[in-house]
């Protein structure tokens, strides 16, 4: 397998080398939704990096050997596995293999989102969303190197640790691949459900957003704005816009900062009516294509034009349908029926 993989080379279906993000990013693609271009550093790459790192000193086995309730154990252990992978090199090889990708990518030199790509996460049954580490606005090459690290250090951060063990997911099955993704600079971001996450109406999609960088969103910074749209009748039955005091933005000299917004766009609506039935349509896109309701994430750039980031199963709504589905029983055999008449009937 290659230490790198085009948007344009993966699916879903490939998740154990490409992870979770990485295959639906791949997925989106092959469906015609518009996502910012980028690849995938994929398993390979991590079990390499691991192997060479196991041959001095075990980290699966102590993972493995963990109390998911004994926090401060995995507080020392996730110390000690994160400055090891963060501390080791990758080969050369795997190296210029991330190097050359990231040239033909931005030859423009424009920054990169540099993403975690868990082989767990975004599965139909569990979300590992937000266990992982994500990095934006990242400006070179040799910074970007040092992100795919730190994301395939993240791994063992001690709320994913712990997870896996209450999960009871084996560590020979657990890899990182990691996305590395054209940064859009964002006029708004946010996130879309094509199911009311709330109520779980599968008739209704849920938009919030606020300005800015999506992560303002996800991270629970600023208070979003939100709407709900009939999945097919398009009516906008609610609208709730919130005073959005401050927006993230990228910092001079990488990563991200925040920025209070001026008076007259804190309590502007970050979404005009069009934008939001742009989002509808996509979102029924999506979800046809899975055949099942999505969490997405979604940008507009400056031009206005929608960019999908994510797409992820809906977990919570699913599940509870899956624990309230009804027993079917055995249907009964009509033969025994008309043989119990007739014992029943000798017997008189």
């Amino acid at each position: 397998m290659k230490p790198v993989a085009l948007f344009s080379e993966v699916g879903i279906a490939d998740r154990p080398t490409v992870g979770g993000k990485g295959g639906s990013l791949g997925e989106l693609v092959r469906a015609g939704i518009a996502v910012p271009d980028g690849f995938v550093v994929t398993t390979a790459a991590f079990e390499q990096f691991l192997a060479a790192l196991e041959t001095k000193e075990p980290i699966r086995p102590l993972v493995e050997a963990l109390d998911p309730n004994d926090l401060d154990a995995a507080t020392r252990l996730s110390e000690q596995l994160r400055a090891r992978v963060i501390g080791d090199a990758m080969t050369g090889e795997v190296e210029q293999a991330l190097k050359d990708a990231l040239n033909q990518l931005c030859p423009d030199e424009r920054p990169v989102a540099v993403r975690s790509s868990a082989t767990t996460e975004d599965a139909d049954d569990a979300s590992f969303a937000g266990l992982q580490d994500t990095f934006l606005w990242v400006l070179d090459g040799a910074s970007m190197i040092g992100k795919v690290r730190e994301c395939w250090a993240s791994l063992y951060s001690v709320e994913s640790m712990t997870y896996r063990r209450k999960q009871g997911l084996p560590e020979a099955g657990v890899a990182m691949a990691v996305v590395v993704q054209r940064m859009v600079e964002a006029k708004c971001a946010g996130v879309m459900f094509t199911r009311s996450p709330t109520s779980g109406d599968k008739s209704v999609i849920t938009i919030e957003g606020a300005w800015g960088l999506g992560s303002s969103v996800v991270s629970g910074e600023v208070t979003p704005d939100k709407w709900v749209l009939g999945k097919i009748t398009s009516e906008i039955s609610q609208r709730d816009i919130s005073d959005k005091h401050a927006r993230q933005v990228p910092a001079p000299g990488g990563g991200i900062q925040e920025i209070e917004n001026a008076a007259e766009i804190r309590s502007a609506p970050c979404l005009t009516d069009d934008d939001l039935q742009a989002l509808r349509a996509i979102g029924r896109k999506v979800e046809k294509h899975y055949g099942k309701p999505q969490d997405i994430e979604w940008a507009l750039d400056q031009d206005g034009a929608v960019l999908l980031l994510q797409s992820r199963p809906e977990t919570v709504w699913a599940q509870k349908d899956a624990k309230a589905a009804p027993v079917v029983a055995k249907e009964a055999d009509p033969m025994a029926h008309v043989m119990g008449l007739f014992t029943a009937g000798a017997k008189k």
